[in-house]
């Protein structure tokens, strides 16, 4: 029988919300080829212009990652208040590992100026499979690209105002 997984993260940030969740959210098939192009060799939507609800992007990548791509599709977005929820449709384990996959971010302001974000992602496992190290690799690879995000942003004050 397959069972379903979740997993939550927090990560506090020195920049501001709104320009985190632009950067590191939905611009990131733009930015993630040029801050992490150690994982990820490109990105680009591929329905939908990969900004609003029902749009869908793809992630290549490189030898880092156990799959070579990964396809996702937005399913709500509040940008007023930093929020979306994706699926992950194509890729990613899916139908090897992992039977369905959803994230849900929201990138809440902090008192100082910054952030933080907070994501939950809820996963089905395909039958007879196991976590093991996945769930900390995950969060480990969605810490690494808020904290690119982040960096570019402290870096270029001007970007994504």
């Amino acid at each position: 029988m397959a069972s379903t997984n979740s997993w939550t993260l927090e990560i506090e940030s020195t920049v501001a919300a709104p320009r985190l969740f632009k950067a590191g959210v939905m611009d990131w098939h733009t930015l993630a080829p040029k801050l992490a192009s150690h994982i990820i060799t490109s990105a680009h939507p591929i329905e939908g212009g990969g900004g609003g609800v029902g749009s869908v992007r793809q992630f290549n990548f490189t030898s880092a990652m156990p799959f070579s791509m990964k396809k996702e599709r937005l399913d709500f977005l509040d940008a007023d208040n930093c929020e979306c929820k994706s699926t992950l449709i194509e890729g990613g384990g899916i139908g090897t590992k992992i039977e369905t996959a959803t994230s849900h971010i929201k990138i809440e302001p902090t008192a100082n100026g910054g952030s933080v974000v907070k994501v939950d992602s809820t996963f089905k496992l395909m039958p007879g499979v196991e976590v093991k190290d996945e769930i900390t690799k995950a969060k480990d690879s969605v810490t690494s690209i808020f904290k690119a995000a982040e960096a570019y942003l402290v870096a270029n004050p001007d970007a994504y105002n």
